[in-house]
Parts: C-alpha cells; sequence; structure tokens
C-alpha cells in the first residue's frame, strides 16, 4: 500500500468577530455546520484518505455529535485542539507523528472551517503540487497599496498576494518544521511560515479563488449562502 494524504479542518478558533456565542466553525450554513462543508468535501477528493478534524478545547463532544448528525459515518478522526492555531496543528501532526515517520503518510492538507467553499479542485491543486515541490497555498493577488508619508502619499513596491487555505505540505518536512519550531518556542501565523523558517522548501503558490471566503464578520454568512446558491445552480442537479 502507498503513502496516503491526510486532509484536516482546523475548527479550534473563537467566533467574537462574527458575532458567535461560541465557535464560529459550528454557525449554520444552508441547514449544516460551517466545518462539515470542508468534511464533505474532503471526502470528495480521492487523494485524500484520512480526514481529521482538529476540535477546539473542551468542545470534543460537540465536535462529535455534530459530525454524527450531519455526516453520518463518515470517517473522520478528531484531535484537541491547543489554544493558538499553531499549536492545534502540533497536536495534530503528534497524532499523525507514527504514520508520518513510518511513511505511511506523506503529505498533509490543512484547512479552516471558517472558509466552508473551497471546492475540492483546490485541494487537489495543492497537495499535487506538495508532493511534487513540498508545499503549495493558493493566493489572489491583492491591489496596490500606499503608505503616507512626511512627503505624501508613495505607492508600496512589490507584489503582494492573499493568502489563503487549504495548505499543502510533504508531512516529513511538515513533522520536523514544527518539532524545530517547539524546540525554540517559536509561533508562526499560520502553517507556510514555519515551514518557511525551518526547511528549505520553497512553497509553490497556485490560484486562489474569491469565491473561497473566510466567514469572519457578521455579514459573511450571507455572503457565503449566496455564493454557495450560485455554486449549485451552476453544479445542477446531483
Amino acid at each position: 500500500m502507498g503513502a496516503e494524504a491526510v486532509g484536516v479542518v482546523l475548527a479550534a478558533g473563537m467566533g467574537t468577530r462574527v458575532g458567535a456565542d461560541g465557535n464560529k466553525a459550528y454557525l449554520p450554513l444552508d441547514g449544516r455546520s460551517m466545518l462539515v462543508w470542508s468534511l464533505d468535501t474532503l471526502a470528495r477528493v480521492p487523494e485524500i484518505a484520512r480526514t481529521v478534524l482538529v476540535f477546539r478545547q473542551g468542545e470534543s463532544e460537540l465536535a462529535r455529535k455534530t459530525v454524527e448528525r450531519e455526516l453520518g459515518d463518515a470517517s473522520v478522526e478528531f484531535v484537541e485542539g491547543g489554544p493558538t492555531r499553531h499549536a492545534s496543528e502540533r497536536n495534530m501532526l503528534r497524532h499523525l507523528a507514527a504514520d508520518i515517520e513510518s511513511g505511511a503518510v506523506d503529505a498533509v492538507v490543512i484547512h479552516d472551517a471558517a472558509r466552508p467553499l473551497a471546492g475540492a479542485a483546490m485541494f487537489a491543486t495543492a497537495l499535487a503540487l506538495a508532493r511534487e515541490f513540498g508545499g503549495a497555498l493558493p493566493a489572489l493577488p491583492v491591489d496596490s497599496l500606499a503608505r503616507v508619508t512626511d512627503r505624501g502619499v508613495e505607492t508600496v513596491p512589490g507584489s503582494l498576494v492573499r493568502v489563503q487555505t487549504p495548505q499543502a505540505f510533504r508531512a516529513r518536512e511538515l513533522l520536523d518544521a514544527y518539532r524545530l519550531a517547539e524546540a525554540d518556542g517559536f509561533e508562526g501565523t499560520d502553517t507556510s511560515s514555519c515551514i518557511e523558517r525551518y526547511t528549505d522548501v520553497a512553497v509553490r503558490t497556485f490560484p486562489g479563488s474569491a469565491a473561497n471566503l473566510k466567514v469572519t464578520y457578521a455579514g459573511d454568512i450571507g455572503i457565503a449562502h449566496r455564493l454557495l446558491t450560485e455554486r449549485n445552480r451552476s453544479a445542477g442537479p446531483r
């Protein structure tokens, strides 16, 4: 049996800006929790053999019951997250460490539950590029930025992008990077920042999607609903 890829959904964050009383990952979107949309999409990616849900501390029962109610007998592994995104990813890698070290798992795809509309093709692209180059993430160009100085407004040079998830990486390099980060007490802002600090992997970018919305504020739920309706209309009857 060949090495397998693992898809990970991070749902250990808070929901204060979106107006949620608790974890925004469980907010309803067209009849199912936001996190379930991503779990369901991962199940439709043939290249991904295993799915892991990283839940917030104290929400084990909520996570398990939500998945059971909304996805039935879907095969999902559960890992308790930490107080930060980096800590949650570290816990996930500890869960997978033995399989990574044995070579049973060769790649990990990490996605935010707050982005429920990422399509299966985006996961497949991230995984294929990660297996070939070591790491990959979707990105969108940013309009030119400017800064105000004593001399007036100056355009900021360079090409800037907005980074999205899913982000995918070869598993061995990812595990090694997080072990080195733990020894240093370093915590990255996202997965790629840790990879870039502790490995020689040149993380590749590929075109992101404006429809891959991150639900951050209360109004984003309505936007996500409209985007989902448009996607389902375009897809036609299933």
